[in-house]
């Protein structure tokens, strides 16, 4: 019998730092051993705080990094030939509208099944719409979707997507690396932060659906009404200038921080006393996972998946979205009942180590990955090198 290995090559476009998807690559390879695992990056080339080369060797991850001029480089194209003639992988997963459409073609081309992962459905028109209605065309005509939330779920059926070729596959996180250590109090006193006050953070892109401007009504709501509290933002983002104008109007804007972005969100996590998210578009997003596997009580909108993640009094608490108000009244009730916080933050906690382990979700990926292969008799283990690979090698000669 063959010991080749089987090889699985995961497609990404990013800039910036990316997001919540990144974190999930990087920790991939180690909960696939029976896995070579690549990672391919399609990146702006002049992208000033990109860094996922970085953080991929840091982890011991295999990435390729493919700078591009512009929105279609050919050069792009080129480039991912001969990654996959050089790697040889057995499956393609690409993660958004241009891999999508990359890897579906070069697939057919290469003979190589593909698989996808809808994290989520952000477009709102303009020029990005084109974009997104392609990537609807694609997700009918790959061999397997992966959605992150029941609502994605429904979303890929609705185009068309049968539901033996769909798996519901939430986002989850390593429970054991994300666990408070400490107390707020002490964690603040760390980094350096007064520790009379009551601090509100969040940690995202500062990106237009993440609505910072309605946290920062929110919390100067509770502000003018007494409160003593704060707020400070992890991330960057291309709203950072004007949610800097709109803090700058605030009657005492010294009470919000944009930290930009930081590397130490376990210990920003700690610190923070509720983890607010006011989105109005949303998959299901990795930091309320992290925040409530920290023991923050949260507050977060009730959109696409979250709701499902969150139950409104038992974990966390919800708001309508787009509702000031709604989510003012939430984090005033967290902050004048310490028990309540720490009802919520025990529950948030249970839930996530119960239901969102990063181990049990590289399991069910897994599973689809070896059916796929199983099931055609050139990628059955005892059958030696596929006819892909041999064809490979020759190009490659």
């Amino acid at each position: 019998m063959s010991t080749t290995r089987r090889r699985l090559m995961h497609l990404r476009t990013v800039s910036g730092k990316g997001g919540g998807p990144e974190k999930t690559l990087l920790f991939t390879p180690r909960h696939l051993p029976d896995y070579d695992v690549r990672l391919v990056y399609i990146r702006p080339e002049n992208d000033p705080v990109y860094n996922m080369p970085e953080r991929a060797r840091q982890m011991g991850v295999q990435l390729t990094d493919v700078p591009e001029r512009s929105g279609f480089d050919l050069r792009t194209v080129r480039r991912l030939v001969q990654e996959i003639r050089s790697f040889r992988p057995d499956i393609l997963h690409p993660h958004d509208y241009k891999t999508n459409v990359l890897a579906l073609l070069l697939g057919r081309w290469f003979r190589i099944p593909v698989v996808t992962t809808v994290h989520g459905n952000v477009s709102r028109g303009g020029r990005l719409e084109w974009y997104y209605r392609l990537d609807r065309l694609c997700f009918p005509r790959m061999r397997h979707v992966f959605t992150v939330s029941e609502d994605l779920f429904k979303y890929a059926t609705s185009l068309g997507v049968p539901e033996h070729r769909l798996s519901l596959v939430h986002n989850a996180i390593d429970t054991g690396l994300y666990q408070r250590t400490c107390t707020p109090a002490e964690m603040k006193q760390r980094l350096g932060l007064r520790g009379g006050s009551f601090l509100i953070g969040s940690v995202a892109r500062l990106a237009e659906e993440k609505r910072f401007d309605l946290m920062i009504q929110a919390v100067s709501q509770l502000i003018a009404d007494g409160c003593n509290v704060e707020l400070f933002v992890a991330g960057d983002g291309p709203e950072r200038q004007r949610l800097e104008q709109q803090i700058r109007r605030q009657p005492t804007p010294e009470r919000f921080h944009l930290l930009g972005y930081r590397s130490d969100t376990i210990e920003l996590l700690q610190a923070m006393d509720v983890f607010a998210l006011t989105s109005d578009r949303e998959g299901l997003p990795n930091v309320l996972l992290e925040a409530m596997a920290m023991e923050v009580p949260v507050v977060a909108t009730r959109v696409s998946g979250i709701p499902w993640l969150v139950t409104d009094g038992l974990c966390g608490l919800t708001a309508a979205p787009g509702s000031v108000a709604d989510i003012a009244t939430c984090l005033r009730r967290l902050y004048v009942d310490s028990d309540l916080r720490n009802q919520l933050a025990q529950a948030g906690r249970q839930r996530i180590v119960t239901q969102y382990d990063f181990a049990d979700r590289m399991k069910k990926l897994q599973q689809v990955y070896d059916s796929i292969l199983d099931s055609d008799p050139r990628h059955r283990p005892d059958r030696g090198e596929t006819p892909e690979r041999k064809r490979f090698s020759k190009e490659a000669a």
